[in-house]
C-alpha cells in the first residue's frame, strides 16, 4: 500500500505566496514638502530675508517729494546635493530555470529594490524633519508637570493635543504670514489621537463617528493629516529582526507651499535630480542589464535626491508626542 508521500509531491501554490511588502502609501515622505525637479545634481537656490519684507515702512509723501525707500537682503549661499542611493538584486539563470509559480524572480527583485529605496527616502526624509533641533518651535512631550518647552503627552489623561496644535499654529503664523497646512503624525500618535476626546468629542455626532485623518484636518483646520506606517529593521541579516515605525512618536507640524515657485516659501523642499536617463519625478529609475561573468541579469535601483530644511521657523516638532 503506498504511502501519502509515495504519490504527491508538494509543490508550491500557485494562488499564494507570502512576501513582506509594504504597500507604498505607508511611505509619506513624497506626501508632505513639495518637489523642485531639477537638471543639475548640486546647485544653490535664493532666499529672501522675511525681516525686511515684515518691515513697516511706507510713509506719507508730500507733493514734490521723492518716496520713502528700502531694500531687501538675499542669502545665496544656500545649496541643494542630491547623492545617487542605489541597490541591486541578480537574478541567475539557474534561479530563474528552477522558478516554480507563482514565484517571478524579475518582479519579485523589482519590487525588493524598491522597498530598499523606499526605506532609505523615508530614514533620510525622517532625519532631516522628524527629530528634534530642527524646527523654530521644538517641543518635547512629558508624561507629567510639563515645563518651559515640553506639552503633556497626547495618549496622557488631561492632555490638550488640539490646544497644543492650534496654539502653535498660530504662533507660526504671527512670526512668518504663513498657516501651517500639514501635520505629520507618527503611526502611534494618531492611534492616540483618534481615540482622544479632544477629537472624538467634536465628530460624535457626526454620521459616522469614525475618526480619520480628513476628520482631523478639519477639526485642526488645515488642509491635511499625514500617517507615517513605514517600517525598518535595524537588526543585521541573519538576526532577530529589530522591526520599528520609521518615524517614531512624534509630529510635526508645517507649512508645505502647495506648488514650489520662485518667492514661494515653504518649510522643506525636496530637490529630485532628474537628469539622469530615465529618471522619474523623485530622481529615480529601475534597471536591469546583463551581467555575464555572473551568469544573472541585475535588477537595479537608483534615486538621486536632497531633503532640504528651507525655513525653519514655518514648522513646530512635538517630539515623543505619546509615551
Amino acid at each position: 500500500m503506498p504511502l501519502p508521500g509515495d504519490v504527491h509531491v508538494n509543490a508550491p501554490l500557485t494562488n499564494m505566496s507570502v512576501a513582506y511588502i509594504q504597500d507604498q502609501k505607508h511611505f509619506i515622505a513624497d506626501q508632505v514638502f513639495p518637489i523642485v525637479r531639477v537638471e543639475k545634481q548640486s546647485d544653490r537656490y535664493f532666499v529672501y530675508s522675511r525681516e525686511d519684507f515684515f518691515r513697516d515702512e511706507a510713509e506719507e509723501r508730500a507733493p514734490g517729494t521723492e518716496s520713502a525707500g528700502s531694500d531687501y537682503d538675499i542669502d545665496n549661499t544656500p545649496n541643494y546635493y542630491c547623492p545617487e542611493y542605489a541597490h541591486h538584486k541578480d537574478v541567475s539563470d539557474p534561479e530563474r530555470a528552477n522558478t516554480d509559480n507563482p514565484l517571478k524572480p524579475d518582479e519579485d527583485a523589482t519590487q525588493f529594490v524598491t522597498q530598499k529605496l523606499l526605506i532609505k527616502r523615508e530614514r533620510i526624509w525622517a532625519n532631516k524633519y522628524f527629530t528634534s533641533g530642527r524646527w523654530g518651535i521644538d517641543l518635547t512631550g512629558r508624561s507629567s508637570s510639563p515645563g518651559a518647552e515640553e506639552f503633556l503627552q497626547w495618549d496622557q489623561t488631561g492632555s490638550t493635543p488640539v490646544k497644543d496644535i492650534k496654539a502653535k499654529r498660530l504662533a507660526i503664523a504671527e512670526k512668518t504670514g504663513f498657516l501651517p497646512n500639514v501635520l505629520v503624525l507618527g503611526a502611534y500618535v494618531y492611534n492616540a489621537l483618534s481615540e482622544h476626546d479632544d477629537i472624538t468629542d467634536k465628530i460624535k455626532y457626526t454620521q459616522k463617528a469614525v475618526v480619520t485623518p480628513e476628520l482631523i484636518a478639519g477639526i485642526l483646520d488645515i488642509d491635511k493629516v499625514v500617517v507615517a506606517y513605514g517600517v525598518v529593521n535595524t537588526a543585521a541579516k541573519k538576526k532577530t529582526g529589530s522591526f520599528s515605525f520609521i518615524q517614531g512618536k512624534h509630529a510635526l507640524l508645517a507649512y508645505a507651499a502647495p506648488n514650489p515657485g520662485i518667492k514661494v516659501p515653504s518649510a522643506g523642499y525636496i530637490f529630485t535630480w532628474t537628469g539622469l536617463f530615465g529618471a522619474g519625478a523623485y530622481g529615480n529609475r529601475i534597471k536591469t542589464f546583463r551581467m555575464e561573468n555572473l551568469e544573472s541579469d541585475r535588477v537595479e535601483g537608483q534615486m538621486a535626491f536632497d531633503c532640504k530644511l528651507v525655513a525653519s521657523d514655518l514648522g513646530a516638532f512635538f517630539g515623543g508626542a505619546v509615551g
